[in-house]
This record gives structure tokens, C-alpha cells and sequence, in this order.
């Protein structure tokens, strides 16, 4: 929409906007906001909204608590949900010390220095996100169950299929908001639904996928029921995962051009993902939940590639002249920071083509019924969240790519929610606890 501030505020006084969220992201990704009047928005834009970062878990500490918000021009959306009167608004913001200075845990500053490497080295890279969710019934009291919506599967229609209304509102009212789902339908699961983006600019496709989340949850309630993103809510049924596809371009050039296998920087950036996949994982996969859905209902559990195989790590899939052009992360699931993993991605591709990485061979066994000794020549995903974090804790590519205090915030955080969680006398009751109506 509009991209400057002179022309956003002239935009607020003409359309009746009368409320304006300042949205942001923890440092896990969880959607927070404060409302202010449109007679601060100028003063937003030049000195910053003041909010207290101790009072937000995994922050900061108490002793440095100042942080301020300024609006980034170019995110403004009206909530199309909200009144037509009396509108508000939303822009997504850049979070930055009273000195000016940006804050460590901001995950869109994190991006955006990836994206500048990336640049100028020549590169640009666009994602699409394909995101799955569950939609569950409400109790008396309208509080979430675990009883799904209806016990439709794969591409079922009405009247199997109970979501055809919630999904159409879902994808309109992003339309709205100037975001372009591709497409949608029921998934495996009974209550389980996916939508799927068009390619974005790294730092515009994760503001939308947490706008997309927003508005999933904002439609499945007002429908009088309950989204999860959570990776497994249901213990045997398909857990729901984020599927990322990736393109890059060098100097306005498709680098996977005229092939895969005949670009060389192109595999090597692929082998530098692969290369440091166990050590993403803790941000990629970032509950004790995430890994009750790896290695299970086609989910990933090995680092591995493929063409056609659709199991692996990553696909590279082939278009209609054999030619490749992106290629697909299938392990990630709804409840990561997007803005900080995919910043690591770009560091890592990256740091694939400049060391000229040799990417290992395709894998086009299916590991889910492989024998033990063909699997045994893989190497796998860490299997528990305990796992996650000691690997990324002795990593030198998180050292050097994610700040010290983002690192040690988050790493703490996550290391408590295991405790609590394994500690528990009912594990599967502390987990739900915990996440469920939060992810």
C-alpha cells in the first residue's frame, strides 16, 4: 500500500482511521501490538512508541527494559474484520533501543541484514509459505477443544469437507489486506486444512505469515471455533507442518537455470542449508511438541534432497521443461519465528556458495520404509527438543549470525519449557497446557 509517511498519514485522516496497532514479533514469533490514537502516529514515526520489553518473556532483563517502536510505512493494512467505521490499522515495526540503535531480538532487523548480504553479493531470494492448521470445536464455555471440526481428508469437498466457509473467508479477507494465498483445501487430518502463498520478498513473506495466522485465528473464531498451528495436536493423526519454497536470483537470473544440476551455486546452496539443519533446528521445529510430528505421516526426520522424492529434508522439485526452479524445506512447522529462520536460511545458503560446499547425492529411497541399514547412511534431525538446543548452543553458525542476547534468551526459555514439560507427572497435560492455546 502506501510506502512513505507523508502519505500514510495523509491516508489515516481520509479514510476515518481512528486506531492504529503497532504489531511486533517476540523473539518467538508470537504476535504482539499496542494501539495508539492517530495523533501519535507522528510522533510514532520520529521519536518511537515507548513499551516496557521486561514484562515480555525471553526479552530482556529487568535492568534494560527501555525499547521503542517505530512503524515501518510500507506494512500499513487496514483490518478488513475491524469496523468500517472508525477503521483501524496495522504496520509492522522495527523495534530499536532509545539510542537508536537496533534491538538484538528485533527478527525483522535479522532479516533484513540477510537480505543486504544477500544483495550485495547479487542475490535476491522470494519465499512462498504453505502452511497447514487444525480447526477444533469450542465448549460450552468457548474454550478450545480437542474435537475437530469435521473428519474430512485429503481434498474432500462439502459436506465432509465443514471448512469450505472458514477457508474462503480466510482467503478474501487477506486479499484484503493485499496478501495472495495461491490456493487452499482440506489436509489429512480430520479438522485439518492448508493455504497456500504466492513468492514474496523474504521480509514481506514473513510479515504475511504472521498476518496469516492472525487472520486464521481472528476467522476461526468468529466461526465459533479454534485454530492451532500447534505441530501435533492430535497423537495419530498427521501432524501440521510450514512447507517454504525458495527462489534466487543472481543479477535477474533464475540460478537454478538452465538447470540444477548444471548450476553450481545453486547446489551449494542447497548443501549449506543441509550443512547446518541440525543446528536450525531449535528455531525451525522450536517446541517439545515439534518432534512428536518429525519422522512421522511423510514429515522429515532425515537431512537429506531429492528431485521426486517427497519426503526428504528438501525437494527440488522439476518443472515442466525437467528444469528446476526453487526448491522446498518441508520440516519446518507454524510456531517459528519466521523472520529469525529465515534469516539463518539466507546465512547459510550463503555461506554454502562462498565456501563452493559440494552438494551429497540425491536420496530417492523412501526412509519411512527403508531398511536399517540403508537409513543408517543419513543423518537425522535432532530427536528431542534438549537435543535442539545443545547442538545450536555449540554451533559457531548460530554464534555468529544470531546476537548473544537473542541467543542466550532464547535458548534459556526453551530449555525451561522442556524441563517443565519432561518433569511433569502427565507430560501430554503440561504440553497442552503450556502451548495449546497459545500456538
Amino acid at each position: 500500500m502506501d510506502t512513505t509517511m507523508s502519505e500514510v498519514v495523509q491516508f489515516i485522516q481520509e479514510n476515518d482511521v481512528k486506531f492504529i496497532r503497532l504489531a511486533f514479533c517476540d523473539i518467538f514469533g508470537n504476535q504482539k501490538n499496542i494501539a495508539i490514537m492517530p495523533t501519535e502516529l507522528e510522533r510514532a514515526f520520529e521519536q518511537g512508541i515507548h513499551f516496557n520489553a521486561a514484562a515480555l518473556r525471553g526479552f530482556l532483563n529487568v535492568e534494560a527494559s527501555d525499547l521503542l517502536l517505530f512503524p515501518d510505512p510500507a506494512t500499513l493494512s487496514v483490518l478488513p474484520w475491524r469496523p468500517a467505521q472508525g477503521r483501524v490499522v496495522r504496520f509492522y515495526c522495527d523495534i530499536r533501543y532509545p539510542d537508536g540503535t537496533p534491538f538484538e531480538g528485533d527478527g525483522r532487523h535479522l532479516l533484513r541484514e540477510a537480505n543486504r548480504r544477500a544483495r550485495r553479493a547479487g542475490y535476491s531470494l522470494t519465499m512462498g509459505t504453505a502452511s497447514e492448521f487444525y480447526l477444533f470445536e469450542l465448549d460450552e464455555n468457548g474454550h478450545p477443544t480437542t474435537i475437530p471440526h469435521d473428519h474430512g481428508e485429503y481434498f474432500d469437498v462439502a459436506p465432509l469437507d465443514k471448512a469450505e466457509n472458514v477457508r474462503r473467508q480466510i482467503c478474501l479477507t487477506l486479499e484484503e489486506m493485499n496478501i495472495q494465498p495461491e490456493s487452499s483445501h482440506h489436509e489429512q487430518g480430520p479438522g485439518q486444512n492448508e493455504v497456500d502463498f504466492r513468492y514474496a520478498e523474504a521480509l514481506e513473506a514473513a510479515d504475511n505469515f504472521v498476518t496469516f495466522k492472525w487472520v486464521v485465528k481472528s476467522m476461526a473464531s468468529s466461526s465459533g471455533l479454534f485454530a492451532s498451528f500447534l505441530p501435533k495436536p492430535l497423537p495419530h493423526a498427521p501432524g501440521s507442518g510450514l512447507h517454504l519454497s525458495v527462489s534466487i536470483n543472481k543479477n535477474g537470473k533464475n540460478l537454478f537455470q538452465p538447470s540444477f544440476e548444471e548450476s553450481a551455486e545453486g547446489q551449494s546452496f542447497v548443501a549449506g542449508i543441509l550443512q547446518r539443519a541440525a543446528e536450525m533446528t531449535i528455531f525451525c521445529n522450536p517446541l517439545t511438541n515439534s518432534f512428536q510430528r518429525l519422522g512421522e505421516f511423510e514429515a522429515p526426520k532425515y537431512i537429506t534432497w531429492s528431485h521426486q522424492n517427497s519426503r526428504p529434508l528438501i525437494t527440488v522439485p522439476l518443472s515442466e521443461d525437467s528444469t528446476a526452479h526453487r526448491f522446498k524445506l518441508r520440516a519446518f512447522d507454524g510456531c517459528i519465528n519466521p523472520y529469525i529462520v529465515f534469516a539463518l536460511l539466507i546465512h547459510a545458503g550463503l555461506d554454502g556458495i562462498e565456501q563452493g560446499l559440494p552438494l551429497p547425492p540425491a536420496c530417492d529411497e523412501n526412509l519411512f520404509t527403508a531398511s536399517d541399514e540403508v537409513r543408517a547412511r543419513y543423518e537425522t534431525l535432532p530427536g528431542a527438543l534438549c537435543d535442539a538446543i545443545r547442538i545450536a548452543k555449540d554451533s559457531d553458525f548460530i554464534t555468529k549470525y544470531l546476537p548473544e542476547k537473542a541467543r542466550t534468551a532464547f535458548f534459556a526459555a526453551k530449555q525451561a519449557e522442556h524441563d517443565r514439560i519432561v518433569l511433569a507427572d502427565d507430560r501430554t497435560a503440561a504440553e497442552r497446557s503450556l502451548y495449546f492455546e497459545r500456538y
